[in-house]
């Protein structure tokens, strides 16, 4: 796919009258941001293009000589019921309007209808397309379970079955020009997803990266929309926007949950009109670049709240991405330990060290409140110090120490016991616990000692009289 060309596939207009295919063409081209425009004045020829080509959506007139619209219409939803219809008729009746809604037409409009409105329908028309094959998309790759372009998310190290979950979805959407919404804790990862995100577009513009964090509204207009000169006071010279410098690529916007008011109007105005203006112009200008948010924060409680615009939240929420904290995803903590050291050790031009058999083991029983940029910093530590052939876990313990005395780790509200049922006593639950730190710790005393909060001697002579 270009990145001139939208959407990815084919818009089919078909009428007798070359004059209402050129304005209408022209209308969509300038008004919709819609290119992918081919058209047809015989409506004898429409089915061996359908048949043809990569069409997703058709308009049709329904007063055409030798094939009319109503029977063109009925052999399109029978031979090709992916393909969507809008019917255009010179006529306003509504028994025909009807009919054709009734034979499967996605939406009826009168030629003398406001310009706008027929524009807004097709590309509403666009985006229930897209999402009808992205859904057929993403069904086929989780039945097969396959990634078609695993070189695009090379650069994140996981082999969680979540994350390829991620992955999957992510190459159905690809050329989606709709947002796409990145969810995740603090450290998870969601600027490589957008990075990820970017290279399946397959668009040859930049990525742009904006962290909108702290911006007031003037700011993130300016850096938005960038300016004319003598838009304020300071403003010698004209700046280009970071949505016109990501043209042909993807604006990522991260942060997005700490926008003001006003600007979140600014910002939903952007998506759903596909315009803009620079400050101190009068000039619209169209957005040529693909929108990426993501946020830390709970959208869906900001927005029942009251901090954040449902209809923005809605707008961009149309695909939505969560990412997994690494506590859900622990298998991945020891492919991303060999990572980072080996990435460590290279910068710091050092030799990588052997890996303890327990560090692994004690990683998995920690929580990771930073996630995979928690871990990134620790390992990166704890090579910094780095001097014999054995990796030191002391970096390691310290730095999960620290956590868990400034109580930054905080359990969840859970039921511990089955409320119906009695109460174990107090010699069985200390036994169930030893027996399950033994389990989580791999049968190492001192990781379950230290799960425990006791020390090892104590969890030493509990051990031997379970045995006992």
């Amino acid at each position: 796919m270009t990145n001139s060309v939208y959407p990815s596939f084919g818009l089919l207009l078909v009428d007798d009258e070359a004059s209402f295919l050129r304005s209408l063409s022209i209308a969509l081209e300038r008004s919709g941001g819609i290119t992918n425009i081919q058209r047809c004045q015989d409506s004898r020829k429409v089915m061996t293009i359908l048949a043809r080509e990569n069409i997703g959506l058709v308009t049709l007139d329904l007063t055409m000589p030798h094939l009319s619209g109503e029977k063109l219409l009925a052999q399109i939803v029978e031979e090709h019921p992916d393909v969507g219809v809008i019917v255009i008729s010179g006529l306003n009746q509504v028994e025909t309007a009807v009919n054709c809604i009734k034979l499967g037409a996605f939406d009826y409009f009168v030629k003398t209808d406001e310009p706008d409105r027929l524009i807004a329908g097709v590309r509403r028309a666009i985006r229930l397309q897209e999402l009808r094959r992205e859904n057929q998309e993403l069904r086929k790759r989780f039945l097969y379970d396959t990634l078609e372009q695993p070189e695009a998310f090379a650069h994140i190290v996981t082999g969680d079955k979540g994350m390829r979950s991620v992955f999957q979805y992510l190459e159905s959407v690809a050329v989606s020009r709709q947002p796409i919404l990145i969810c995740g804790e603090s450290g998870t990862g969601k600027e490589l997803i957008a990075r990820a995100a970017h290279t399946l577009s397959g668009r040859s513009g930049p990525l742009v990266c904006v962290n909108v964090a702290g911006l007031d509204d003037n700011m993130f207009a300016d850096t938005l929309f960038g300016h004319e000169r003598g838009a304020f006071t300071g403003a010698n010279q004209e700046r280009a926007g970071m949505i016109e410098r990501a043209a042909g690529g993807t604006l990522f916007l991260d942060e997005i949950g700490d926008l003001s008011m006003a600007s979140q109007v600014k910002l939903l105005r952007l998506l759903q009109e596909g315009e803009y203006y620079p400050l101190g112009s009068d000039r619209p200008k169209r957005i040529q670049a693909r929108v990426l948010v993501a946020t830390h924060q709970d959208l869906a409680k900001k927005q029942a709240s009251g901090e954040f615009r449902k209809d923005l939240y809605y707008r961009l929420r149309t695909h939505l991405v969560r990412i997994p904290p690494l506590r859900q995803r622990k298998q991945d903590i020891p492919l991303l330990l060999e990572h980072f050291l080996a990435e460590a050790a290279d910068e710091l031009g050092k030799s990588k060290p052997t890996i303890p058999r327990e560090l692994p083991v004690l990683l998995s029983n920690y929580s990771f409140p930073g996630n995979v940029r928690e871990l990134r910093a620790m390992v990166y530590d704890a090579m910094s110090v780095h001097r014999a052939r054995m990796l030191s876990m002391e970096v390691f313990k310290r730095a999960i120490d620290a956590h868990l005395d400034e109580g930054e780790v905080v359990a969840e509200e859970r039921a511990v016991f089955v409320p119906d049922e009695p109460l174990p006593s107090l010699h069985d639950v200390t036994d169930l616990l030893v027996q399950e730190a033994m389990r989580r710790a791999e049968g190492n005393q001192s990781i379950a000692a230290r799960l425990l909060g006791v020390s090892q001697p104590a969890l030493s002579k509990r051990l031997k009289r379970l045995q006992d």
